[in-house]
């Protein structure tokens, strides 16, 4: 079972509105630095853009959209007091710790998989008590690839030692997640927490929150083999 990190586990959204509107004194700018992130990871995918010159530009990308003129150590400052504003807003939605519980007891191997850089991620995850939950963890900046390239899910699929077609990912973002997941062969659900009222394509599963997933595995892939791979019981002393 693959899991994305971002707004799938994290409430990521809230945490970086709270961020931009400390630092800019404005509420409304969530929407326009969501869309430069997506830009700026639409170019890291597509190779035009080195992953670890991303944050950078992304930031200031941002801050000339506000028409604020920044030089490279403007920028620098910004991304590091964004960076230490965020480090303490982080949550986690109510049903992520009873869902990876389950899973952790039904013996499903787990991969936490995310398009963000990787000390960040690492971060948060131990700092939020999920590491454990986690048999592998693939971050793009630390592979040089990023979902939806099917790379990224063959290379997480690899490290558990399961098929692809034994595995399945959920995450909120309904290309880059579910469809780039079912067009590299695994199973895809789409966390629609937002309930968009957008339909997700016949092969692909929707759910609203964590709290549906034990009961959409068990019913539509535990009997097709998915997910089909579980960890050996783990000594108690480890555990």
């Amino acid at each position: 079972m693959c899991l994305d990190i971002d707004d799938t586990l994290i409430d990521c959204t809230a945490a970086i509105r709270r961020t931009l509107h400390a630092l800019t004194g404005r509420a409304d700018m969530w929407p326009l630095w969501d869309l430069i992130t997506e830009e700026h990871v639409a170019m890291v995918v597509a190779g035009t853009l080195e992953y670890a010159s991303m944050h950078h530009r992304r930031t200031e990308c941002f801050l000339g959209e506000l028409g604020v003129v920044a030089d490279a150590a403007d920028v620098a400052g910004f991304e590091r007091r964004r960076l230490d504003l965020l480090s303490t807003s982080w949550r986690l939605f109510d049903d992520v710790l009873p869902c990876l519980e389950w899973l952790r007891a039904a013996g499903v191997l787990l991969a936490a998989v995310t398009n963000a850089s990787g000390a960040h991620q690492r971060k948060k995850l131990a700092d939020l008590g999920l590491a454990p939950y986690f048999d592998h963890i693939a971050i793009a900046g630390e592979l040089g690839v990023a979902k939806p390239d099917p790379v990224m899910f063959g290379s997480v699929c690899l490290a558990l030692g399961c098929d692809p077609s034994e595995t399945v990912h959920i995450g909120d973002k309904l290309d880059t997640d579910a469809i780039g997941a079912r067009d590299a062969g695994l199973g895809a659900v789409w966390l629609d927490r937002d309930e968009t009222g957008l339909s997700a394509p016949a092969d692909i599963h929707a759910i609203s929150g964590l709290t549906e997933l034990p009961e959409l595995l068990v019913s539509e892939f535990a009997r097709v083999g998915v997910p089909a791979q579980r960890r050996s019981p783990a000594p108690a002393a480890s555990r």
